[in-house]
């Protein structure tokens, strides 16, 4: 929650905003992916979710790299929009029922995810661009490709095979 107003006098200072927001998103993911993990019953989707909590503890040391190079703190105000996304999760991660159809929920509620920071990222490489940041450009967009890839194999997973177990085991 933030304590003092936004003050964007520049477009380096909205670029600082962005960046410390996607950091702060990240490293709520860090902490819920392993919970997401455990609570999948897929050992497909399960092994989505560890293998993209590698990748995003690498968008958090990428990120860390980026400030380090504009020399700016990562340290921000708290990504209230990750929070509710995680918090949405957390009660699929708790859902009781049919596992397939909590798999199923699970996608989705991990796809909010992706595209939330996708959005992030393209915004924040677009203004890094537009200020000769070419370097951090490189860096967002690299994220951004990754933050795509996890969203298609998700989709991949909820297409060939959780949502057809789920709607062929789920009460009608």
């Amino acid at each position: 929650m933030r304590f003092t107003a936004l003050k964007l006098d520049s477009l380096r200072d909205l670029l600082i905003e962005e960046l410390r927001d996607l950091y702060n998103a990240e490293t709520q993911l860090v902490d819920a992916l392993p919970k997401m993990a455990e609570a999948a019953t897929s050992q497909e989707l399960k092994s989505a979710f560890q293998q993209h909590l590698e990748e995003t503890r690498g968008h958090v040391s990428r990120l860390d790299r980026i400030f380090q190079q504009i020399s700016e703190k990562s340290a921000g105000e708290t990504c209230e929009a990750m929070k509710g996304l995680i918090k949405e999760g957390e009660t699929l991660v708790k859902a009781q029922g049919n596992p397939d159809v909590r798999d199923a929920g699970l996608i989705g509620a991990a796809q909010r995810v992706e595209h939330y920071e996708m959005a992030g990222y393209g915004t924040a490489r677009s203004l890094a661009r537009r200020l000769g940041e070419d370097q951090v450009a490189e860096a967002l967009q690299q994220t951004l490709n990754e933050e795509a890839q996890a969203n298609e194999k998700l989709t991949s997973i909820a297409e060939g095979q959780v949502n057809v177990s789920a709607a062929s085991g789920a009460k009608r």
